[in-house]
């Protein structure tokens, strides 16, 4: 079979430069080299996701306890806490989309160094930008991250006045 596929290759010279370039194996070691870095952002991208989600599994839970504990008359207490709760959940969401949106965009990185390895036009500008567009979304998605534990914390601060 890949005697067959190698002897198709020798015929056509589009193929035969493809297989050309993915044959050495010092090349495909620097592209590996070269996706390292891409690839450890983004399995620390995903480690920050799950905390994220956890976060926002336990607002989601917790408000649909006070609905059902509410059944239509919440207290003012249980109000504030809906308000605050929902606000959390909205930051928790913008943290998720950005960081997802830069899990995406590093994957794209990733493959696109693979590419470029065997192509002759030159796309490092282009890598480069979505590495930066990455490190912005990321960015972003932690401040917003930031932003909801820090509600998180002022927001116990307000029950414990509650309940003094």
């Amino acid at each position: 079979m890949l005697l067959d596929l190698l002897a198709a290759t020798a015929q056509s010279p589009f193929a035969f430069e493809i297989l050309e370039r993915t044959a050495s194996t010092p090349r495909v070691q620097q592209v590996v080299q070269l996706s390292l870095a891409p690839a450890f952002l983004l399995s620390g991208i995903g480690a920050i996701m799950n905390v994220i989600m956890s976060r926002m599994i336990w607002i989601a839970q917790r408000i649909e306890k006070i609905e059902d504990a509410s059944e239509g008359q919440p207290t003012d207490r249980l109000t504030r806490e809906l308000g605050w709760l929902t606000r959390r959940r909205r930051l928790a969401q913008a943290a998720i989309m950005f960081s997802t949106a830069s899990a995406v965009i590093i994957s794209a990185v990733i493959g696109l160094l693979f590419v470029s390895a065997y192509i002759t036009a030159q796309i490092g500008t282009l890598i480069a930008f979505l590495w930066v567009l990455t490190m912005a979304l990321l960015v972003s998605g932690l401040a917003f991250f930031l932003l909801e534990t820090r509600l998180a914390a002022l927001g116990h601060r307000d029950r414990e006045r509650d309940r003094a």
